[in-house]
């Protein structure tokens, strides 16, 4: 049976704004629009990467105030963070509808949020991996230092090891390693990335313009339609919709309709 990748960025994607947002930073005394501008502008006056600079800025105002960032916490944390519609229910659907087709659906995680966070969510159990910020633990249970930073370009490392069926994220020999496109377990042209903003970029350019497909999604409350829909101007990806996984939606229509495009391509080549 051949795979299907579905390949998701978190935030913006598959929730709404940034997972620190619904527990961490209030938990800490802190204004979500404060952190984020002080964590942006660290970034600029050191030139800095933005996404270590968010990290290190999570443990610093936690050790302020005497707050054990443990992975118990940043569970609970991830627990709280509101999914868009249809979430929770879409990717049984999506297996379901793969198997109809002869296909086999598999769900995996590419997000510069947290995987600690992610691991807490409701659908963290959806996943083959989660490819995510993550942090080290020192002898106490407590995040002390990033173990794994993921910003707008390293993200696309992750993308070439679904391609390969490489997991481990510190294996870099591997993911290197050459391998014929019709022998790898997930050749491009049967992945579909979904993302929203502009760390998303590079993997919805790199898939969509190795065959696969990608999906700009938004935030239905929010009018980013052009956002999103100038992003197939620039040939960056195929479609753009509302970030509602329902049944029946635009996505679940244009996944659906990808999934059947594959099954027939599929079904060529065997012919």
């Amino acid at each position: 049976m051949k795979t299907i990748a579905l390949v998701y960025d978190f935030d913006g994607t598959l929730s709404a704004g940034n997972m620190q947002e619904y527990d961490f930073i209030p938990a800490l005394g802190l204004n979500n629009a404060d952190f984020w501008f002080e964590s942006s502008d660290l970034a600029r006056r050191e030139d800095a990467d933005p996404i270590l600079t968010y990290m290190a800025r999570m443990v610093h105002e936690a050790r302020r105030v005497g707050f054990p960032l443990t992975r118990e916490f940043f569970k609970t944390s991830g627990s709280k963070v509101k999914l868009y519609d249809g979430v929770e229910e879409w990717f049984g659907r999506m297996n379901a509808y793969g198997l109809e087709k002869g296909l086999r659906v598999v769900h995996y995680i590419n997000s510069s949020g947290l995987k600690e966070m992610i691991e807490g969510s409701a659908i963290a159990g959806e996943f083959k991996k989660i490819y995510a910020c993550s942090f080290l633990y020192d002898h106490n249970g407590e995040a002390y230092w990033p173990g794994v930073a993921v910003n707008f370009t390293n993200k696309t490392q992750f993308i070439y090891k679904i391609n390969k069926g490489v997991e481990s994220v510190w294996d870099g020999r591997e993911v290197n390693k050459f391998i014929p496109e019709h022998l790898r377990p997930v050749p491009f042209r049967r992945m579909i990335y979904f993302g929203d903003g502009t760390t998303d970029i590079p993997c919805m350019r790199l898939v969509k313009a190795s065959g696969g497909y990608s999906i700009a999604v938004y935030d239905p409350a929010e009018d980013k339609r052009e956002e999103a829909e100038l992003l197939i101007e620039e040939n960056r990806v195929n479609f753009a919709c509302p970030a509602d996984y329902r049944q029946g939606t635009t996505l679940d229509k244009i996944v659906c309709t990808i999934i059947d495009k594959i099954a027939a391509e599929v079904e060529l080549e065997k012919l």
